[in-house]
């Protein structure tokens, strides 16, 4: 990965004032407090957008990693992100602000869910929900798109396509996908680099 100065990058320099455990642990609360239906797109928006701890192409690299680690992929980014700045402190603390809040708000939507989930104004009212949420989500696959399509790198945009065909249209599994998918990025992308280098 080529390395982006932060006066390059619009990013303030953080390894000499990292966001704290206190700043980790609400930024993290209020972006699962703001994410129902999914909290990719408002982690998105306060890292990159509004705290600027990370430019647009270094959050799609931490979150391509989270995909590749077992678990929820905002729960890995959550350790992963915490972690950078603050050790193993700082991914205690921003994981437990992405999951506190809405695991006590869940538990007393739960309760109230079992006394009143077959009214019908409560299931219009979820169904709506989930639209807002797939569209947020489609939102956010744009703008994390936006990047690589502005480096025009056929090997990056090739692979791109190419594994969403591969789950995405013809439903192979996603294991046998990434086997192949992973070790053939590195090799497309080392021997474009190399080129582009040459």
């Amino acid at each position: 990965m080529d390395e982006i100065s932060p006066a390059d990058s619009g990013v303030p320099d953080l390894a000499s004032n990292p966001p704290t455990l206190v700043e980790l642990f609400l930024a993290f609360a209020k972006m699962s407090l703001a994410g129902f239906g999914g909290v990719l797109v408002w982690a998105r928006r306060a890292i990159v957008e509004q705290h600027r701890w990370m430019t647009p192409d270094q959050f799609n690299e931490a979150f391509a990693l989270c995909h590749l680690l077992p678990g929820a992929n905002i729960v890995n980014l959550s350790i992963v992100f915490g972690g950078r700045f603050r050790g193993i402190p700082g991914s205690i603390a921003a994981f437990l602000g992405l999951l506190l809040p809405p695991a006590f708000i869940l538990t007393i939507l739960g309760i109230l869910y079992a006394h009143t989930g077959n009214a019908p104004a409560l299931q219009r009212t979820l169904a709506g929900i989930a639209c807002a949420a797939v569209g947020l989500f489609l939102a956010v696959i744009v703008r994390m798109m936006i990047p690589l399509l502005k480096r025009r790198n056929p090997v990056e945009v090739g692979l791109m396509v190419a594994v969403f065909a591969a789950v995405g249209l013809l439903r192979l599994p996603l294991a046998l996908v990434l086997v192949i998918a992973i070790p053939l990025s590195i090799v497309l992308t080392y021997l474009w680099r190399k080129r582009v280098a040459a």
